[in-house]
C-alpha cells in the first residue's frame, strides 16, 4: 500500500483503445475496460492550465493514483457519464509514491 492510498477517495474505470484484426487484412478499433483505479481528482492551478495550453492541450483535472495503476496516455477514465481523456502520466521524483495523471473532461453529447 502506497503512502497516498488513504487520500484516494474515488474510483474510475480505465478504458483503452484496442486493435483487432477484422479477418480481411484490416483492423477494427474498439474501447476495452482494462482496470478500475482508485483516484483523487483535483482541479489544476492556473499555472498548470497555462502550461498545458502552451503545449496545445486543455488540462481540466489532475488525478492522483496508486503508483502501480495501469493508466497510460490516451486512455479514458470513466465515472458514469463523466469521461476524462488522459493527456499525460507522470511519476514524482520519489519513485513508487503515486502517479499524477493529467486529464481533460469531455462533455457528453446531448
Amino acid at each position: 500500500m502506497s503512502r497516498v492510498s488513504r487520500l484516494l477517495n474515488t474510483r474510475a474505470d480505465v478504458w483503452r483503445r484496442t486493435r483487432t484484426s477484422d479477418g480481411m487484412g484490416g483492423w477494427t478499433q474498439a474501447w476495452a475496460k482494462v482496470a478500475t483505479a482508485r483516484l483523487r481528482l483535483a482541479q489544476p492551478s492556473a499555472t498548470e492550465r497555462t502550461v498545458a495550453d502552451q503545449s496545445g492541450s486543455t488540462l481540466t483535472h489532475v488525478a492522483y493514483a496508486e503508483p502501480d495503476a495501469d493508466i497510460r496516455r490516451g486512455d479514458e477514465l470513466r465515472q458514469g457519464a463523466r469521461v476524462f481523456t488522459v493527456l499525460a502520466v507522470f511519476e514524482p521524483s520519489e519513485s513508487g509514491t503515486y502517479l499524477r495523471v493529467n486529464c481533460e473532461l469531455r462533455q457528453a453529447a446531448p
